[in-house]
């Protein structure tokens, strides 16, 4: 891909990043509650119903100041964070892997859009209620192994697919064994989320599973002792541990090789 089209390509990521952001808002407040994706969007203070042309990505929040049109009651700037970090999220993600020629490229390159935009909405729902809903976490197994065997299909290694399934098998069971191990400490929709991120590492190489699946404690625990030295928690505090599994998926996606063979040389040094 030329460097022309690759920008191009950038470019339109960038901006369906910043729609998606804004379905992802929607996805956020709504799944948790068990209300439909469907209903027409409101203002949480007056009800009002809110306009398309004040529902374009971070533009509509800058021009209305940050305030509902109708009872200007501020709106959370979470709003056009989200849609500017998936924005991000997705730049990053097209970036990363269109640098590999080949037709096989576009399916897996969308397999991690879809990861990046589910690893925002889970991230902030675990931090907002401690859970992982079943209706984004279970049906992302399917949809990462259905795009990977179309890239199989194009003419990616066979064995890497084969990987995936057993790479999310593996990292569920060693979350389950955690689970029985420590159930207050180990949430169900962290076995599932782990058996998704296995599959999702494990596409990439058994070295991006091993850091993925590490770095998730590594990160975790520091944010863990970060809180009992700020004294923000205590050592009976339930600190969610989604975000920190999907922070290290990404350490993993994007330098799990890397880290792992510089690790290897290490030892063989």
């Amino acid at each position: 891909m030329t460097g022309g089209i690759l920008i191009i390509v950038l470019v339109f990521a960038g901006v369906l990043g910043l729609v998606i952001g804004s379905f992802l808002n929607v996805v956020i407040g709504r799944v948790p509650a068990g209300v439909s994706l469907l209903r027409e969007s409101r203002c949480p203070s007056c009800g009002g119903a809110i306009r398309p042309w004040q529902n374009v990505p971070v533009v509509s929040w800058l021009a209305l100041r940050g305030r509902c049109a109708s009872c200007r009651e501020p709106i959370s700037a979470r709003y056009p964070l989200v849609e500017l970090a998936t924005g991000v999220a997705f730049v990053a993600v097209a970036w990363f892997f269109l640098q590999t020629p080949g037709a096989a490229t576009a399916p897996v390159t969308v397999a991690y859009l879809y990861l990046a935009a589910i690893t925002i909405a889970l991230a902030l729902i675990d931090l907002d209620t401690h859970r992982l809903p079943n209706p984004i976490v279970l049906p992302s197994s399917i949809v990462l192994l259905a795009l990977f065997a179309v890239a199989v299909l194009l003419g990616a290694d066979p064995w890497a697919l084969a990987r995936a399934v057993i790479g999310g098998a593996a990292l569920f069971a060693f979350y389950a064994v955690l689970r029985v191990i420590r159930p207050a400490g180990m949430g169900g929709g962290d076995v599932k989320l782990a058996g998704v991120l296995g599959i999702a590492l494990a596409w990439l190489g058994w070295g991006t599973l091993v850091v993925g699946a590490f770095a998730a404690f590594v990160l975790g625990g520091v944010f863990g002792i970060a809180l009992l030295l700020s004294r923000r928690a205590n050592r009976k505090s339930a600190i969610p541990f989604g975000p920190w599994m999907l922070a290290g998926a990404w350490v993993g996606i994007f330098a799990g090789e890397t880290i792992a063979r510089w690790y290897i040389g290490l030892l063989a040094a």
